[in-house]
Parts: C-alpha cells; sequence; structure tokens
C-alpha cells in the first residue's frame, strides 16, 4: 500500500506560482516513478507531470516549460513547481505513486487527498 499527502495549493492570479509537494510512504521511494495529475470541475482526471526513479521528467503538453517535477529521496517527497499560472490550470491536484518501464507507466490505484488550486484572471 502507498500513502500520498498532497499540500501547497491555494489561490493565485494569473502569472503567479505556486509549489505542491506530495509525502510519499509505504513502499521504497527511491524505486518509484512519482506523477501528478489534475482534475478540474466537470472534467476528467488528467496527467500533469511525471519523474522516474532515474530522474526522467515527463510533461504534458499544457504545462511543457512552466511546471517543474522534481523529487527529493531524502524527504521521501514529490514536487511539482507551477509558473506562469493560467486560469485553465486551476483544478484539485493528486500525486501518484507507479512503475516506470519500457511500454510507460503502470500507476498503483493509490490516490491522496488532493490540494486545490485556484487561479484569478
Amino acid at each position: 500500500q502507498v500513502q500520498l499527502v498532497e499540500s501547497g495549493g491555494g489561490l493565485v492570479q494569473a502569472g503567479g506560482s505556486l509549489r505542491l509537494s506530495c509525502v510519499v510512504s509505504g513502499r521504497a521511494f527511491s524505486r518509484l516513478a512519482m506523477g501528478w495529475f489534475r482534475q478540474a470541475p466537470g472534467k476528467e482526471r488528467e496527467f500533469v507531470a511525471a519523474v522516474t526513479s532515474g530522474d526522467s521528467t515527463y510533461y504534458t503538453d499544457a504545462v511543457k516549460g512552466r511546471f517543474t517535477i522534481s523529487r527529493d529521496s531524502a524527504k521521501n517527497t514529490v514536487y511539482l513547481q507551477m509558473n506562469s499560472l493560467k486560469p485553465e490550470d486551476a483544478a484539485v491536484y493528486y500525486c501518484r505513486a507507479g512503475i516506470y518501464h519500457i511500454g510507460g507507466y503502470s500507476w498503483y490505484d493509490y490516490w491522496g487527498q488532493g490540494t486545490q488550486v485556484s487561479v484569478s484572471s
């Protein structure tokens, strides 16, 4: 089992920044791939960014150049630095743990409570 605790959300103006954090327990963090997902009202949950155990990173096109995912194995924590925020980035953000393999990611079916990001125009 994997426990995930997200934090760092809030209300910012368009163009502002936030840094989200997710503390992970229950599995060997250094072996996990970690991802961030988001869900806006009325929309399906969508992939945002991921980082492999080897620190390779992947982003959905909508956030490339604005968001940065990183991890700190000493703290069992994954971060999402969000810059140049837009109103369409507003959502509940969730982190997720999984395994990266040649075919892509296999995500564990565990979710934290999420953290709300609101962006005013």
